[in-house]
């Protein structure tokens, strides 16, 4: 089954960090670029971040610059994003995704418009005292 699982969601108080795994079952992540997506009850589904599946070109949602940080692990066919710095803002339901787009797509930060091929099912991050 082809499919991708997210984890390490969950809740954290305000100023404080989450790592949020994606990992690929039954193809692998080394021709797709791998974006998150987040989505709060009632709104539309907000890109933010994106990695290429080659040249390590990232980009990053304005909201999340500087805080959080996306990484992929080829070998483990794999892709992180840490979070830092979280805020109340940044509750909500976090989706990983693969898609295929280039490099340069990626780094100009156009690739949110590009289809997507395969989501996960997402999982909850909730940022709380």
């Amino acid at each position: 089954q082809l499919q991708l699982v997210e984890s390490g969601g969950g809740l954290v108080q305000p100023g404080g960090s989450l790592r949020l795994s994606c990992a690929a079952s039954g193809f692998s992540l080394d021709y797709y670029a791998v974006a998150w997506f987040r989505q709060a009850p009632g709104k539309d589904r907000e890109p933010v971040s994106c990695i290429s599946s080659s040249c390590g070109s990232t980009h990053y949602a304005d909201s999340v610059e500087g805080r959080f940080t996306i990484s992929r692990d080829n070998t483990k066919n794999t892709v992180v994003l840490k979070m830092d710095g979280l805020k109340p803002v940044d509750t909500d339901v976090y989706y990983c995704s693969a898609l295929r787009v280039l490099a340069s797509v990626v780094a100009a930060g156009g690739w949110s418009s590009y289809e997507i091929d395969y989501w996960g099912k997402g999982m909850r991050v909730t940022v709380s005292t």
